[in-house]
C-alpha cells in the first residue's frame, strides 16, 4: 500500500509540475519581427521611469534590410503596464513611440520615413516580457518603494519546544457556538477544528489525520482513538470539499504535541536539542534540526529568528525575552551568507542583498485587470444594522460588522473586494464599479484594519471598462527597513454579534517569503489542520487571496526547508496559483487578467531572434554592444568603434559609457520623427491613452515619483547616474531569476536527518 501511495504521489507531482511550468510563458530576448523595411530586431527594454501603471523607457534596435548593411538605433517609448504574476509575464500595452533614431546617419527624408514606418509597426504591437526580467531592469528606473509607515514590530509571544509541536491559534478568548440538536459546541474564532461534546465534557481537536482530546483546555491534549460519534460526524459533514482526511491519517508517523494559544504567538520548534551548524565564510551558526530560521552570531552569542519577515533576537531560545531587531542593524556577517548556503533563503530578509533588492522591486509591480462595469457584481453582508468607526485623524470611517471592507467617505460608501473599488449611495447597495479611487484612503494608517485598501488603484476607464490594479500591500506584503515583511503587526479586533468576522493576522502561522513564490505558511500546517468547512469567513485571516499552504508541511517531511521546495515536490499551494490573484476570485466582470491573452490576440507578433541579447542604448540614443569579455563597442552605423587605447582616452570613453554620454565630435542627430504623429491606433486604444496626469501612489511615496507625466525625450539629455554596466548586471540578474522561475530551482534546502521522513501530498485548497 505504501509503495502504491508513493507511486501515486510521484505521478501527481509530475502532472502538477508540468502544469505549473506551462504557466510561465517562454519569452526569450532579443525579439524580431518582419517589416517592409527588413528584419527588425529589438533588444530587451531598459526602463527609465515607472509611475502608477505607466512605464517609460528606451530600447535598442537593429534593422537588417533586404539589401545593405545592418543599421543600429534606439527608440523611446511610453506604455501601459499589464501584469500576470501567476504566469510571471508583463505586457507593455498601448505603446507610444516618442522618438526613434539611428546614430551616425545623416538626416534625410528616407531615414525619417524609415523611422516613421518602424515606429508605426512597433505601436501596433504589444511587447511581452518576463516579469522577472522587468523587475530586475527597474533597478535602473526612477521608481517608488511600497513603504509602510508605522507598522507594529512588537514581538508576539514566542514559544520554544524541542519536540514536534503544532501551534493552535484562537483569535482571543474562545467563542463557543452551540449546536443543541447535535449536543456539541465548537470554537468559532479559530481556523482549527476545536469542539466539545456537551454530554461527556470532553474537548477535541482534529488535524493531520489525528484526533486529540482533553478535559482541561487549553492544555493537556493527548491523542485518542475514542472520539464521540457526534463530534466525528460533525467534522466529516463539514470537511472542506475534496479533502481526503483518510489519506492524511496515513501520512504522519510522527505525532506532534499541541500548543493552544489565545494571543498572537509564534512557535520555534526543534527535533531535540538545537543542532548548530556553521554557515560557511561567516561567524554565524544556524540551527539545522528545525523548520524555523534561527541564526546565532558567535561574536555576541545572540540568537536571531525570522518571523513574518521580521528579525527578533534573544540571548537564549527558551526564555522568550525576544526583542525586535531592525534589519538595518543586523550583524555584518548576515550580508555574507552565501547564496548556496543552507540558509540562503534568509538573504531576502537581509537589506542590500540581491534577493532583498528583487523583493523590493517586486513590491512596486501591480497585478492588473480590466473590469467590465455592467458585469461586476458585489454583495455585502452586515451582522445587524451597519456600524461604522471613524479612523482617527482621517476623513474615513470603516464598517466593523460587515464581511467585506466597506468605508464611508464624503457621504459615499466604498467597498474594496478582490482588488476592485465599488461605490454606492447606501451601505447595503446597490453597488457599482467605481472609476475613481478616493484620495482620502491615503490617510489610512496601518493601525486600521482597512489599511491594505490604499494599495488598490484605478488607472483609467472607459464607459464600458475600468482598468484596475493592486500592489502587494493589498495582500499584506509591506516594506520596512529595506526588506519585505508580512502584515502590519497590529492585532485587529474581530467582530462578533450573531456571526464571527475575523480580521487580518500577522503572527501564528510561521509566514515566510520567497521572491519566486510569495508568502506562504510553514510549521506543520498541512493536510487537515486549517480551513474546515464550518468556518465560512476563513479568508479574511490572510487577505483577499485566502489560505495557501507554504513550507513542506513541517515535521511530516523531515524539515526540508523552503516554501519553494513544496513546488519542486508537487505539493501544497505555494506556487502562484490562480487563487493568489485576487481578480480570479471575482466571480464575474473581470477579463484580461492573463497577459497570455495578448499573444492569443496576435498583438505580440514577434519571434525570438538568434542574436545575443547584448545590445544596449544609453539615454542619448547611442547604441553599444557588450562582448563576452566585457568590452563595449559603439555601433554608430558608420563603423564600429572600439574603446580608445590610451589610458586617459580609455578612461574618458569608459566614463562616457557609464554616464550615458557621447564623446565630443560625434554627430548630433536631429529629430527624425514627424512633428505631428498620425493616429495609428483604433478608437478603443485611443480612449486608453495614458492620462495627462497619472494617478499618484500613496502619500508616503509621492516624493519619490514625478508628479507630472514625463515629457518626450529632448534632443539633448543630461548625463544620468544609471550606467550601461548597471544595465548589463541587471539584465543578467533578470535572466537568472527568469531561469529560476521556469525551473523552480529554489535556494538549497537544509540537509537534516530526522528520525523518519514521510511522503506528502500537500493540503488542497477549499
Amino acid at each position: 500500500m505504501k509503495f502504491l501511495f508513493t507511486v501515486l504521489c510521484l505521478f501527481v507531482s509530475t502532472i502538477i509540475m508540468k502544469a505549473q511550468t506551462d504557466k510561465i510563458t517562454d519569452i526569450e530576448w532579443p525579439r524580431e519581427v518582419s517589416t517592409n523595411e527588413g528584419i527588425l530586431t529589438y533588444y530587451q527594454p531598459q526602463i527609465d521611469s515607472y509611475t502608477g501603471n505607466i512605464l517609460e523607457g528606451r530600447c535598442a534596435i537593429s534593422l537588417k534590410p533586404e539589401k545593405g548593411e545592418m543599421l543600429f538605433g534606439a527608440f523611446w517609448f511610453r506604455s501601459f503596464l499589464q501584469t500576470d504574476k501567476e504566469a510571471r509575464t508583463a505586457v507593455l500595452d498601448q505603446i507610444d513611440i516618442m522618438d526613434l533614431q539611428f546614430p551616425g546617419l545623416t538626416d534625410s527624408t528616407e531615414i525619417a520615413n524609415k523611422s516613421a514606418k518602424i515606429a508605426s509597426t512597433l505601436e501596433k504591437m504589444d511587447i511581452v516580457i518576463s516579469l522577472d526580467r522587468l523587475i530586475a531592469s527597474l533597478d535602473d528606473a526612477e521608481r517608488t518603494q511600497n513603504l509602510a509607515d508605522n507598522i507594529d514590530n512588537t514581538p508576539p509571544i514566542i514559544y520554544f519546544r524541542t519536540e514536534p509541536t503544532i501551534l493552535i491559534t484562537v483569535d482571543g478568548d474562545p467563542i463557543w457556538k452551540e449546536l443543541k440538536d447535535q449536543n456539541l459546541q465548537y470554537v468559532e474564532n479559530s481556523p482549527f477544528f476545536i469542539a466539545e461534546d456537551l454530554q461527556t465534557k470532553s474537548y477535541y481537536i482534529n488535524g493531520g489525520g489525528k484526533w486529540y482530546t482533553t478535559k482541561t483546555p487549553p492544555d493537556n491534549w493527548v491523542v485518542t482513538g475514542n472520539v464521540a460519534s457526534n463530534i466525528k460526524e460533525f467534522a466529516k459533514a463539514n470537511a472542506p470539499e475534496n479533502e481526503n482526511t483518510e489519506t492524511a491519517k496515513n501520512e504522519a508517523d510522527i505525532t506532534p504535541k499541541l500548543l493552544v494559544v489565545y494571543k498572537p504567538s509564534e512557535l520555534i520548534a526543534t527535533s531535540g536539542e538545537p543542532d548548530y551548524k556553521p554557515i560557511q565564510g561567516t561567524k554565524l551558526l544556524y540551527v539545522a534540526n528545525t523548520e524555523n530560521d534561527i541564526i546565532m552570531d558567535i561574536n555576541t552569542q545572540m540568537h536571531y529568528v525570522l518571523l513574518a519577515g521580521r528579525w527578533y533576537k534573544s540571548k537564549t531560545l527558551a526564555d522568550g525575552s525576544w526583542v525586535f531587531e531592525d534589519p538595518r542593524n543586523l550583524p555584518a556577517d548576515f550580508q555574507n551568507i552565501p547564496a548556496e548556503s543552507q540558509m540562503a533563503s534568509v538573504r531576502v530578509s537581509v537589506p542590500n542583498t540581491d534577493e532583498a533588492k528583487d523583493a523590493l522591486l517586486e513590491q512596486t509591480i501591480p497585478q492588473t485587470a480590466e473590469v467590465v462595469r455592467s458585469e461586476a457584481k458585489l454583495e455585502v453582508n452586515f451582522d445587524g444594522d451597519p456600524k461604522f468607526k471613524q479612523i482617527s485623524n482621517t476623513d474615513v470611517s470603516y464598517s466593523v460588522n460587515s464581511d467585506k471592507q466597506v468605508m464611508k467617505i464624503n457621504q459615499k460608501f466604498y467597498c474594496v473586494d478582490n482588488g476592485i473599488w465599488f461605490i454606492s449611495n447606501y451601505p447595503a447597495g446597490p453597488w457599482e464599479v467605481s472609476d475613481h479611487r478616493p484620495d482620502e484612503v491615503d490617510q489610512i494608517p496601518p493601525s486600521a484594519p482597512v489599511y491594505n485598501t490604499k494599495y488598490v488603484y484605478v488607472y483609467n476607464s472607459t464607459p464600458e471598462v475600468v482598468y484596475v490594479g493592486y500592489l502587494p500591500g493589498y495582500t499584506y506584503s509591506y516594506v520596512y527597513g529595506g526588506v519585505v515583511v508580512y502584515g502590519t503587526g497590529y492585532n485587529y479586533p474581530y467582530w462578533y454579534g450573531s456571526v464571527y468576522y475575523p480580521r487580518p493576522v500577522t503572527y501564528g502561522y510561521n509566514v515566510h517569503y520567497n521572491p519566486y513564490t510569495g508568502w506562504g505558511f510553514g510549521m506543520g500546517y498541512s493536510y487537515g489542520w486549517i480551513g474546515w468547512g464550518y468556518h465560512p469567513y476563513y479568508r479574511p485571516y490572510w487577505g483577499p487571496c485566502g489560505y495557501r499552504a507554504g513550507y513542506r508541511n513541517g515535521y511530516y517531511n523531515g524539515y526540508h526547508h523552503g516554501y519553494h521546495s513544496s513546488i519542486n515536490n508537487g505539493v501544497g499551494n505555494g506556487y502562484r496559483a490562480g487563487s493568489q490573484n485576487a481578480y480570479r476570485n471575482q466571480q464575474s466582470g473581470v477579463r484580461n487578467t492573463s497577459t497570455r491573452d495578448q499573444v492569443a490576440r496576435n498583438k505580440d507578433v514577434s519571434r525570438p531572434s538568434n542574436r545575443p541579447n547584448n545590445i544596449y542604448a544609453d539615454k542619448k540614443g547611442n547604441v553599444y554592444e557588450r562582448s563576452k569579455q566585457g568590452d563595449w563597442k559603439e555601433r554608430t552605423n558608420v563603423g564600429t568603434r572600439d574603446a580608445p587605447k590610451s589610458k586617459e582616452a580609455a578612461k574618458t570613453k569608459r566614463d562616457d559609457i557609464n554616464q550615458g554620454t557621447r564623446q565630443p565630435g560625434n554627430n548630433t542627430i536631429k529629430e527624425t520623427r514627424p512633428q505631428t504623429k498620425p493616429d495609428r491606433r483604433p478608437q478603443t486604444r485611443e480612449q486608453r491613452k495614458p492620462p495627462t496626469k497619472p494617478q499618484t501612489r500613496p502619500q508616503t511615496r509621492k516624493k519619490a515619483i514625478p508628479q507630472t507625466q514625463p515629457k518626450p525625450r529632448p534632443t539633448e539629455r543630461q548625463p544620468s547616474p544609471p550606467n550601461l554596466n548597471n544595465s548589463y548586471q541587471n539584465r543578467e540578474r533578470g535572466q537568472q531569476n527568469y531561469d529560476r522561475s521556469r525551473s523552480y530551482s529554489a535556494p538549497k534546502t537544509r540537509k537534516t536527518t530526522p528520525a523518519k521522513e514521510n511522503k506528502e501530498t500537500g493540503r488542497k485548497r477549499r
